[in-house]
């Protein structure tokens, strides 16, 4: 191994095609979540609040699920922060799968694919997201 290899940023090591990739689908998710999930939950869209109505929480549920899309959107965009979010926001779409199958009528295909876009893009961040984990732990 060379000494110089060691001192490289986990990013650094990764190729520039799966980088550009990442970025790209990390930008485009980031923008999904915070105009088509997050906003409209946190500013009352009438079919957001009728839809957590009926899932039965309450609407500090539809605030709490607005305010975790947008801090995994808002994340998503910091390098830095970018795995961790992306394994946050599929958390939220495991969720969301769940409550299309058993709490509301509807597809859980859109949220199923979703969470498989983070959770592709958390294991192509997982030497992010160690590194991260090694700097808490110290």
């Amino acid at each position: 191994m060379n000494p110089s290899d060691t001192q490289k940023s986990p990013m650094a090591k990764r190729g520039r095609a799966l980088t550009i990739v990442l970025w790209v689908a990390q930008i485009l998710l980031a923008a999904y979540f915070i105009v088509e999930a997050a906003t409209p939950k946190l500013l009352g869209d009438p079919g957001q609040v009728e839809m957590f109505d009926t899932i039965g929480f309450g609407q500090w549920f539809r605030y709490f699920t607005g305010i975790c899309e947008l801090a995994g959107a808002l994340g998503l965009l910091i390098p830095r922060l970018a795995g961790l979010a992306a394994l946050g926001l599929l958390g939220v779409m495991a969720g969301a799968v769940l409550t299309n199958l058993f709490l509301i009528p509807g597809s859980p295909v859109p949220s199923l694919l979703l969470g498989i876009a983070c959770g592709l893009i958390a294991w192509g961040r997982w030497p992010e997201i160690k590194a991260l984990a090694a700097m808490l732990r110290r």
